[in-house]
């Protein structure tokens, strides 16, 4: 069994043992419990009741947070209709099946999204073993495949981010940084555990959200309630 530094144990004795923290409690710990000589991240952590395996209980979607996730994103846009406007996005990189070449033939990932237009998804498709394991295939429902460009760029920069739950029906998200305020975390953290929420397929029975932590970078995590929870 891996040992517990020493900071990490400090920091787990300032939770209170057992303890449902609301969802204010939480934010304001996890801050000021944070130990890190850099700005860590702030991460939300779901145990959904659903099985993954069944389409609608597949809980996917993106969401914009109010004060973005003080992570800035390297956007690639796949194109060949659309260059002018991805030109014009902000993104990194654009271009058309020669990004994709270079992907391929150079193991290039210098980026963390692909946005791509309709008329790509055809070459895109053959690098699903490639793009897929790495999150990286862009999909309808996150708006990474659109003609519009410029807007899905816009909204990447400004913080939307994409969510998936994993096979375990565990979901995690990034929602900010310890140097954020608690009023810009409570904000960022309630957008996303109120989308989660409404997101309960009609199928589950029982406890949807069976439990919720909050943590930062290499610390515990502070398990919380909130309104809404079901």
């Amino acid at each position: 069994m891996k040992k517990l530094s020493k900071k990490y144990q400090a920091a787990l004795a300032k939770i209170e043992k057992g303890k449902v923290y609301s969802i204010e409690e939480a934010v304001k710990l996890v801050k000021e419990i944070s130990s890190t000589k850099f700005d860590s991240s702030v991460d939300v952590s779901f145990g959904l009741n659903v099985n993954p395996t069944l389409a609608d209980q597949l809980i996917r979607g993106t969401i914009s947070l109010p004060h973005g996730n003080g992570k800035t994103k390297k956007v690639l846009v796949v194109t060949n209709t659309k260059l002018d406007d991805a030109k014009e996005s902000g993104a990194e990189y654009f271009g058309g099946k020669e990004m994709l070449d270079k992907i391929a033939h150079e193991n290039w990932f210098d980026f963390d999204i692909i946005v791509a237009t309709p008329d790509m998804m055809g070459e895109l498709g053959k690098m699903g073993r490639l793009l897929g394991p790495k999150g990286l295939m862009p999909n309808p429902k996150t708006g990474t495949v659109t003609m519009d460009v410029k807007t899905a760029v816009n909204e990447i920069k400004k913080g939307k981010i994409a969510y998936r739950v994993d096979r375990d029906g565990n979901l995690n998200m990034g929602i900010g940084r310890v140097s954020f305020s608690e009023a810009d975390l409570l904000d960022n953290l309630t957008a996303v555990v109120d989308q989660i929420a409404k997101s309960r397929p009609s199928t589950v029975k029982g406890a949807f959200i069976e439990k919720v932590t909050l943590s930062s970078t290499m610390g515990p995590g502070v398990e919380f309630t909130f309104a809404g929870r079901n």
